[in-house]
C-alpha cells in the first residue's frame, strides 16, 4: 500500500513538474518575442553637409548591409531556436553596384558578387535575392537597375548583353536588347512614355529602346567630342526630359535634350571640386540638382541646372557618410539619396534638405 502511495506521489510530482516546465516554456516564448525594430535610427546619428555655419542641405539617414538591418519581429519560438542552435548567417552584399527603390517600400540592389538582385522590403521586413530560374540565361554581371511605371524591374547585365525584366514578385518575364546591346551598364526609364535609356559601355553609345525592346534611337561612338563617349556607365532623366550620361573615361557628364541633341557638358578631368576622376552614378533630386558619384574621389558632387558646383559630401573611408569605390546612385521622389557603396559592401542613404521658403 505504501509503495503504491509513493508511486502515485511521484507521478503527481512529475506531472506537476512537466506542467510547470511547459508553462515556463510558454512564458519564455512569449517573453522572448519581439516587435519590428527601427530600420534607420536617425535620432542616434546627426551627420549633415555642409558643415556649420552653412545651412545643411544633405543629412545622413542610415545604411543597409544585410537582411539583419531590416530588424524583423522575432517570435518566441524563433528566439528559442536562435538560443539553442544559433542564428542563421546574415545574408549580405558582396559588391553592390546599383540601387533603386519603388516609392521607398522596397529597395533593390544589383550585386555581381551574388549574381542577383537583393530585394529589401522595408515595410514587411522581408528579404530575398532575385535570380533567373534554372534553365534560363543566368544573371552574370548585374550592374544597372530601373523600375518601370508598371512596377517591373529592369536589370542591366553587362556580361550577358541584356536587360532582364522581372515582375513585382521577382518572376522573370523575359529580356530586352538581344542583338542590340554589347555591354549595357546604366539604365533609366522615362515615366511618361516608358522608353528605356541604356548606356552601352562596350559600344560607347547611348541606346534608347521602346517598352517592348525595339530600338528607337542610338547616338555616339568612341571619342571625346560632344555626343561621343568613352566607356559611359550611368544614366538619369529629369522631369523635363533631359538625359544625363556619366561619360566616365572622358571625365564628364553629358546632358542631352528630349531629341537627344547635345545640350551641355559638365566637368572635366582634374582633382579639384567641380572636376572628375571617375564619375559613375548620376541622379536628379526633386529640385533639379544633379548628383554625381565619383568612385575615385569617394565623394558626391552636387551641381545646379547650369552645371555650377553647389557642394560635395562624403570622403574616403568605411565610417558613416564615407565611401570606398562607390558606384550607382538613385534619388527617390521624396528626396532620399541611395548610394551603392561598393567596396564597403553596403548601401548608404541620405536625405536632400530643400531650402525653406516663405
Amino acid at each position: 500500500m505504501r509503495r503504491q502511495t509513493r508511486r502515485r506521489s511521484r507521478s503527481v510530482l512529475r506531472g506537476s513538474f512537466n506542467a510547470a516546465a511547459m508553462a515556463g516554456l510558454a512564458c519564455a516564448l512569449v517573453a522572448c518575442s519581439s516587435t519590428p525594430g527601427v530600420v534607420f535610427e536617425r535620432d542616434k546619428v546627426d551627420l549633415r553637409w555642409p558643415a556649420d555655419p552653412d545651412t545643411p542641405r544633405i543629412a545622413y539617414v542610415g545604411r543597409l548591409v544585410s537582411d539583419r538591418d531590416l530588424k524583423p519581429a522575432r517570435s518566441g519560438l524563433e528566439s528559442l531556436g536562435d538560443f539553442l542552435f544559433g542564428r542563421e548567417e546574415a545574408q549580405g552584399m558582396i559588391s553592390p553596384m546599383a540601387v533603386c527603390t519603388d516609392s521607398g517600400d522596397r529597395v533593390f540592389v544589383a550585386d555581381p558578387g551574388v549574381q542577383g538582385v537583393h530585394a529589401f522590403n522595408l515595410r514587411t521586413r522581408e528579404y530575398a535575392v532575385w535570380r533567373t530560374p534554372e534553365g534560363e540565361t543566368p544573371l552574370m554581371q548585374p550592374v544597372g537597375l530601373a523600375l518601370t511605371s508598371a512596377g517591373r524591374l529592369l536589370v542591366a547585365d553587362s556580361a550577358a548583353g541584356l536587360l532582364f525584366v522581372f515582375d513585382s514578385k521577382g518572376v522573370l518575364l523575359g529580356t530586352l536588347g538581344e542583338n542590340l546591346l554589347d555591354r549595357p551598364v546604366g539604365v533609366a526609364v522615362d515615366p511618361i512614355d516608358g522608353r528605356v535609356f541604356v548606356t552601352d559601355a562596350g559600344a560607347h553609345q547611348l541606346v534608347v529602346l521602346s517598352p517592348d525592346g525595339e530600338e528607337v534611337a542610338r547616338i555616339g561612338s568612341r571619342g571625346s567630342e560632344p555626343s561621343e563617349f568613352n566607356f559611359p556607365t550611368n544614366v538619369a532623366l529629369d522631369r523635363v526630359g533631359r538625359c544625363y550620361v556619366a561619360d566616365t573615361l572622358n571625365f564628364r557628364v553629358q546632358v542631352f535634350g528630349e531629341g537627344l541633341e547635345h545640350v551641355a557638358t559638365i566637368g572635366s578631368k582634374g582633382d579639384m571640386p567641380g572636376y572628375f576622376a571617375q564619375p559613375k552614378g548620376v541622379g536628379i533630386d526633386p529640385d533639379g540638382h544633379l548628383y554625381v558619384v565619383d568612385a575615385h574621389f569617394e565623394a558626391v558632387q552636387v551641381f545646379n541646372d547650369e552645371g555650377r558646383l553647389l557642394m560635395t559630401f562624403g570622403s574616403e573611408g568605411s565610417g558613416l557618410g564615407e565611401f570606398w569605390l562607390p558606384a550607382g546612385l538613385f534619388i527617390d521622389a521624396k528626396g532620399w539619396v541611395w548610394i551603392a557603396d561598393s567596396y564597403n559592401r553596403r548601401v548608404q542613404v541620405f536625405e536632400y534638405l530643400p531650402e525653406e521658403t516663405g
